[in-house]
């Protein structure tokens, strides 16, 4: 091993991949690639991840690993609504991990722990097992779905939902569209309008507020 050089181990090869899977999405992540970015030959990466499917296990435990669990404090709603916008910052920062988490045949332990948790505070909380799983089941749907459309939305590259806006205004023929024209109007103009993450409360908001324990005295 080349002075200087840390060795090699499970978490730097995962850390490795994830930065590819940043970067360039999850095709680039192969263990060829991985094991260049590392200054390594591919076969050694073998010592630490049986195969690419590991690898992934490791890729998707990592980001379960980032989003914060409840420290104990506060109702359940409060804890789910953090772990939700934690989740939803995690993603953020590693898009491609969306429709990965849920997607592996062998949990990891950061994945486990998350699961436990949250579980934990519903079942606490006076959830049966099947209100638990239906209420962790619509959190998670709303979240994934929150994130991809608003990786679809085109306003990183017009900079922004007030140059969106505007050019939605300005391409809107006339008063066929008054509502459109109407709320794109709103969101040009020089007040704040809502934004991604005030969309994203108002809908976790709404979910939570309608979920409610098969036993609230518990």
């Amino acid at each position: 091993m080349p002075a200087g050089r840390s060795p090699l181990n499970r978490t730097r090869v995962v850390g490795a991949a994830v930065q590819l899977a940043d970067a360039s999405g999850m095709a680039a992540v192969t263990m060829r690639a991985t094991a260049a970015a590392l200054g390594v030959e591919a076969m050694s990466l073998y010592h630490h991840v049986a195969n690419r499917a590991d690898l992934v296990d490791g890729m998707v435990d990592a980001v379960f690993a980032e989003i914060e669990l409840p420290d104990g404090g506060g109702n359940w709603r409060d804890h789910l609504r953090r772990l939700a916008v934690s989740a939803r910052r995690a993603l953020q920062r590693h898009p491609w991990a969306t429709g990965l988490l849920d997607s592996r045949s062998k949990p990891g332990p950061a994945t486990l722990r998350h699961h436990d948790s949250v579980l934990g505070i519903l079942r606490r909380s006076g959830f049966s097992p099947t209100m638990a799983i239906h209420a962790l089941s619509v959190v998670d749907s709303y979240l994934y779905g929150n994130v991809l459309q608003e990786r679809s939305l085109p306003l990183d590259e017009l900079r922004g939902q007030e140059p969106a806006a505007a050019q939605l205004l300005e391409s809107l023929p006339g008063n066929e569209y008054p509502y459109l024209a109407e709320i794109a109007a709103g969101r040009a103009g020089p007040d704040p309008a809502p934004g991604p993450d005030d969309e994203f409360a108002f809908g976790l908001d709404l979910i939570l507020g309608a979920l409610t324990p098969d036993d609230p005295a518990a």
